[in-house]
């Protein structure tokens, strides 16, 4: 199974300019846990990811209720591509330690998002014993291999 295959595609994103007022309604709206951000001309290139958590603890319980998606996103992200199969998918997340993952199309435009939900809720070759073993990695205490900034 491919990446096209299991991802949401067209998803909500914002810019790094945007309000972070503005991110969790965007959020709340679509009931989605985190946006990618893009910039550019065609709007579509990645330059971050933002999460509720990243809102939480690095805006609102900082007092930054001025904050823009640019003082609080991941920059940088791990993307996926359309056409990288479940394996890769699946690995990249337990190594990155993140629950989204953002695809990209060949020209690095966002096309889709996959979430650790998609993993368990698609039929496919992603079997539970294996999706247990990302669920778990992703999981794992900060410091037992966990990436600041995680998703």
């Amino acid at each position: 199974m491919k990446a096209s295959e299991m991802m949401t595609p067209q998803p909500a994103c914002c810019a790094p300019g945007d309000s972070v007022q503005d991110a969790a309604r965007q959020m709340d709206s679509y009931n989605v846990g985190s946006l990618p951000v893009v910039e550019g001309g065609d709007n579509t290139r990645i330059v971050g990811i933002v999460t509720d958590r990243d809102i939480a603890v690095r805006a609102v319980a900082t007092g930054r209720f001025d904050a823009r998606v640019s003082d609080v996103m991941s920059p940088n992200p791990s993307t996926v591509r359309e056409d990288d199969d479940v394996g890769m998918v699946t690995r990249l997340m337990a190594e990155q330690q993140v629950r989204r993952i953002p695809v990209v199309n060949a020209k690095g435009a966002v096309v889709g998002m996959i979430a650790q939900a998609d993993l368990a809720l698609r039929d496919g070759p992603v079997g539970d014993r294996e999706v247990g073993q990302v669920v778990e990695r992703i999981s794992e205490p900060e410091g037992a291999g966990a990436r600041s900034g995680r998703a």
